[in-house]
């Protein structure tokens, strides 16, 4: 952290003092910077004080004396606008898109004050319930205030809601500012200790990112490393010279499944997993807790979240996620295996299951041809509309065609086996071709219904 000394700032002319008499409270600066609101806390009225006046005295060298640090003192006269009498226990000011119009709080009077700053004349006082302290008009900190609504932030409620208890709800009232007079609208109960300063902003100002860019590390703002996409996850161990190992974990995460279901390490390994959540809905958040390892993840739409920590116990130690998610969220579970150090598995022979013809492989070919010939309709309409203007659709058919990709790979292996009459492999591999045509399938069918809303 940096800071100017106090001697260096008074020697380069930095700060300078201005007298205000009875206990200064809000400090508010007029939207066209010409002029400074200060509400006396404990006077009755806002001091208006002129920056040109005060950059004049500066120029002049026009000081009434220094303070006991040796801070240039302007004299109040010659910094002064004008002052307002609006009321007891001016506190905080507010602007209005009108020029000179601005509103103060009366925290003694409970009353909202609305007056010309320029012409120093009051136009209009309401009164609310409670003890006024803060308020807000919409954007009215801003050099372009909106006007229409101001909100005050009550100290007190009292009689205006029914109480459940002796400690009573806070009171915030929404007041029209659009008119000469002031009205009051409605009555807001919120539970806060003291309401304390609140600001707005017009709602098509913002511009938020409501889902995180496929595999984001939100804590770099940049693509994570360890990004993964559904049918690429992986599990590796490595150990280097010193016999030190560490499993990684590039997992995914989607309704309602924790891929991988299984980890497996040993006593003393480090355990780094990295989760990617898969979803492409807004809101869809997965958690991932951990027993006895002390993990909790809050993994959102699109975020890769990591955690890293030793296994020092063996045991089997259940995952899941922590997020309510959909109808199948108790499906969301796994297990750590930590097996003792260096832990020997006994090898067993696989037992073969049902046996496969080249009829079955045939008869599994025709049902994937088929279903790639509905996703090249699918294709056809996507590819036919402005579908790049919408940022879900676009998401969609980038995961489509992930899983394309993958359907080509299992269809290769597929056709590789089938060379060798090895109708074993060849019937589960155009098996696991036909599972990635069918989520191919669902991604375009839901991007394809999504095209279709928007034409309607």
């Amino acid at each position: 952290m940096y800071y100017i000394p106090l001697e260096q700032s008074i020697a380069e002319g930095l700060v300078y003092l201005i007298p205000e008499p009875k206990s200064p409270h809000g400090v508010d600066v007029s939207p066209d910077g010409k002029y400074i609101l200060v509400g006396g806390k404990l006077d009755s009225q806002v001091s208006v004080f002129s920056f040109e006046k005060i950059q004049k005295a500066i120029e002049e060298g026009k000081f009434e004396g220094k303070d006991p640090y040796g801070l240039p003192i302007i004299a109040m006269q010659d910094a002064l606008h004008t002052q307002v009498a609006l009321g007891l226990g001016p506190l905080h000011t507010q602007y209005d898109s009108k020029p000179c119009i601005a509103y103060t709080s009366l925290y003694v009077d409970s009353m909202v004050a609305k007056y010309d700053y320029c012409e120093g004349k009051v136009l209009d006082k309401l009164a609310i319930h409670y003890n006024i302290g803060h308020l807000m008009t919409m954007e009215g900190d801003t050099v372009s205030p909106d006007g229409k609504y101001l909100v005050a932030l009550n100290k007190l409620a009292i009689d205006r809601f029914n109480p459940v208890g002796p400690l009573h709800p806070q009171n915030h009232q929404l007041i029209d500012i659009s008119g000469d007079k002031m009205q009051l609208i409605y009555d807001m109960p919120l539970p806060l200790g003291e309401p304390h300063y609140v600001a707005a902003i017009k709602a098509d100002k913002l511009k938020p990112e409501v889902r995180y860019k496929s595999g984001w590390n939100s804590r770099t703002d940049q693509k994570s490393e360890f990004a993964t996409r559904a049918g690429r996850e992986t599990t590796e161990r490595t150990c280097d010279a010193e016999g030190k190992c560490t499993v990684t974990v590039k997992g995914t995460l989607i309704r309602s499944h924790i891929n991988p279901e299984i980890i497996e390490a040993e006593v003393g390994d480090t355990v780094s997993i990295h989760l990617t959540n898969s979803e492409r809905a807004q809101d869809e958040t997965h958690g991932f807790a951990m027993y006895g390892q002390n993990v909790q993840l809050s993994v959102e739409p699109g975020k890769t979240s990591s955690v890293t920590f030793v296994a020092d116990t063996e045991g089997v130690f259940p995952y899941y996620c922590t997020e309510f998610c959909s109808a199948l969220h108790l499906e969301m579970q796994g297990y750590l295996l930590v097996k003792p150090k260096g832990y020997q598995a006994t090898t067993t022979a696989m037992v073969e299951g049902t046996s496969y013809t080249q009829a079955d492989y045939d008869t599994q070919v025709k049902t994937n041809l088929d279903t790639q010939a509905v996703i090249d309709q699918v294709v056809a309409f996507i590819t036919s509309k402005d579908f790049k203007s919408n940022p879900t659709v676009v998401a969609l058919v980038e995961d489509a065609t992930d899983q394309l990709g993958f359907a080509k790979e299992a269809k290769a292996k597929s056709e590789a086996a089938a060379g060798t009459q090895d109708w074993q492999n060849a019937m589960l591999w155009a098996n696991q071709w036909w599972q990635y045509q069918v989520k191919a399938a669902d991604l375009g069918l839901r991007a394809k219904n999504l095209l279709d809303e928007a034409g309607k």
